[in-house]
């Protein structure tokens, strides 16, 4: 017997009173799971029907409906709305909702963005400075551009003799 199988055929054979982080679905019973992320419909006791909104394709694997019992496990996407039933003769059945958490390219990514933020404030910052200057240069050009129109030489550099230029 694998690894998998003993889990199962221990959750199987598991009190139907006490499971832990499981959530307890009587016989004939049935919820309706609309999850917001991706996640692992597990069934850790019994047995259920779930149906899967569509689109569906058309092999059995792809078909809407599924029965899983204890040990097995489905992936629901986010968005995806799932319908289970207990459908165990012998009494209640038990699942498990985890999430499935980003894969490593997902991290990566998010590494990635924020290597370019912060050039990207510093060009922001570049910019501003440069913005500044660039005012500072234009009054003062306008200010010796008026003074020389007025005549008011004093405000001109003047050349030393000798000097080129």
């Amino acid at each position: 017997m694998n690894e998998r199988s003993a889990a199962a055929h221990l959750l199987a054979s598991a009190p139907a009173t006490a499971l832990p982080g499981t959530w307890k679905l009587a016989r004939g019973r049935a919820v309706t799971l609309r999850p917001v992320t991706d996640g692992l419909l597990r069934i850790a006791h019994g047995r259920v029907w779930a149906t899967v909104d569509g689109p569906h394709g058309h092999t059995p694997c792809d078909s809407g409906d599924h029965v899983l019992q204890a040990g097995r496990s489905m992936v629901v996407r986010a968005g995806q709305r799932v319908v289970i039933e207990a459908w165990n003769a012998s009494g209640a059945s038990y699942f498990a909702w985890d999430p499935v958490f980003a894969t490593a390219s997902a991290a990566r990514a998010h590494v990635n963005q924020a290597v370019v933020l912060q050039p990207l404030a510093d060009l922001r910052m570049a910019l501003g400075l440069a913005g500044r200057a660039l005012g500072q240069l234009a009054t003062g050009l306008g200010q010796l551009a008026w003074n020389a129109v007025r005549g008011d030489h004093r405000a001109l550099p003047r050349r030393r003799h000798g000097l080129a230029g």
